[in-house]
């Protein structure tokens, strides 16, 4: 740590004239300390020391100090004391005028416009959060003790498209539970799948091209592609009556996002069918696959090839283990995946190979399978418990058949205000998300998405009877009638 020489203070301050007063003085020599004696970053004794060797009052260094602070030339830290800063840059005419009611960008705006992501994230029935507090923690910090030896230094530089080991684990992982049988080079390992979308919509496409997207769709996916300033193209979709290809635009579409083997956020299986006669009629340039609900052995549903020269598929492992990971895949066309490789190297950079070799061992090991199969088996029985729940209140008109996932939807009957509903809600802190802000404005459907990895046993039973009870209480209110 940094520190100060007090006797230069000391004696700058006693060299000064007593004509002027002890403050005077006194700032005047911290001044010059700070700006000629002491470097910046550095602990200033504390008030009582000073005290002692100035031989000056407490209220006076306090107000000298004070000033100093507000000058900029000290920084004060609750609990931890005072420190010297860099001088400030004097104001001076020479500085560029200040700008005011600067705005973001409208591709910006246009993100933030739409119905975000809920600040609360550990709360009773947050959609798309899976359990964590069961995770095998222990045998990941083993993993990780193991990994991080000195003899694994390289692990702390840069990857290229992805840690090695853990592309061959991606590969067979696919292999045992997506029936895909791609190669090692396809796969691009990312920081998870809105980076994976990022990537895709940077290699694929330009500004103001056009992306169509299911209609309810995943918002996150949504904002990318916004953000990314591409049209988006909101396509009605029901397992019941398909694509509405009425509602596809008049202009070439660039691409095609649809999700995986299950539909998000309607939580129901995908139509492989309906995809293709989608992409038949529409004829996207490139088409993404998301594998967000990612359900293990319904793999029926995907449309992906590997051997296709447009076929992308978006995977994530955060929904299967834990948020924070942030590490995914994307499996792309044999003949792009070299050059998207660099791309994605050229302008994300890469990096995270301890964690992509921890995980590499956690799949190798077993225990991805394992850990997998386990709470996925849970999952289905707390589907069922909300279910059982739910499926009574008056108002609601659908919901989703439980399975191997985390997340489920119930819709309610139409003119239901959705967003007030969830705005209720949460007020008896039940996180869920509308359904209605990430339909087409064709797409009347309005609803809820419920997620079942914050509560297990007695704590999800007495809060899904609760939820039922509130939803009830809410659905009555006239409040929420449009």
């Amino acid at each position: 740590m940094k520190s100060v020489n007090i006797s230069s203070l000391v004696d700058r301050y006693t060299r000064k004239s007593s004509t002027f007063g002890k403050k005077i003085r006194l700032e005047q020599a911290f001044l010059e300390a700070i700006l000629y004696d002491w470097p910046v970053g550095a602990q200033i004794p504390t008030h009582r020391i000073l005290c002692r060797e100035l031989s000056v009052a407490r209220n006076t260094l306090s107000e000298v100090t004070k000033k100093l602070i507000s000058e900029g030339y000290l920084y004060a830290c609750q609990g931890s004391g005072t420190w010297t800063c860099c001088p400030p840059y004097p104001k001076t005419k020479n500085f560029l005028p200040i700008k005011e009611d600067l705005s973001l960008s409208g591709r910006a705006q246009k993100v933030l416009g739409n119905y975000g992501a809920s600040p609360i994230q550990s709360s009773s029935f947050v959609p798309g959060v899976p359990d964590i507090s069961l995770f095998p923690m222990r045998k990941w910090r083993e993993l990780y003790s193991s990994i991080t030896v000195p003899s694994n230094a390289l692990l702390l530089s840069y990857s290229s498209g992805g840690y090695g080991p853990l592309k061959r684990q991606v590969r067979n992982f696919l292999k045992r539970w997506r029936n895909i049988d791609c190669d090692t080079r396809q796969i691009i390992i990312t920081e998870g799948t809105h980076n994976s979308i990022d990537l895709c919509a940077l290699a694929l496409s330009d500004f103001d091209e056009n992306v169509i997207m299911e209609s309810p769709c995943y918002w996150g996916a949504r904002n990318v592609f916004q953000a990314s300033g591409l049209d988006t193209y909101m396509i009605p979709w029901s397992p019941v009556y398909g694509h509405d290809l009425n509602e596809l635009p008049e202009e070439p579409v660039k691409l095609a996002y649809l999700t995986g083997s299950r539909h998000y956020p309607l939580s129901v299986p995908a139509s492989r069918k309906d995809k293709i006669s989608l992409c038949e009629k529409c004829d996207p340039e490139y088409i993404i696959e998301d594998d967000y609900e990612f359900g293990g052995g319904d793999y029926d549903g995907l449309l992906f090839d590997p051997e296709s020269s447009n076929n992308f598929l978006v995977g994530s492992f955060s929904k299967m283990m834990f948020p924070g990971l942030r590490l995914g895949y994307l499996v792309a066309p044999k003949s792009l995946a070299d050059s998207i490789n660099k791309l994605r190297s050229e302008v994300f950079r890469e990096g995270r190979l301890l964690d992509q070799a921890v995980l590499a061992e956690f799949i190798s090991g077993g225990s991805l399978d394992t850990w997998y199969n386990n709470i996925h088996r849970d999952y289905f029985g707390r589907q069922q418990v909300v279910y059982d729940q739910i499926s009574q209140v008056n108002g609601v008109v659908d919901v989703s058949q439980p399975k191997r996932g985390v997340s489920m939807c119930v819709q309610f009957r139409k003119n239901i205000d959705d967003r007030r509903v969830a705005k209720l809600l949460m007020k008896e802190n039940l996180i869920v998300r509308p359904l209605s802000p990430v339909c087409s404005g064709s797409d009347n459907r309005c609803g809820l998405v419920i997620g079942v990895g914050m509560l297990s046993g007695a704590s999800l039973a007495s809060e899904a009877a609760r939820l039922r009870v509130e939803m009830e209480s809410v659905l009555k209110s006239s409040d929420v009638w449009l």
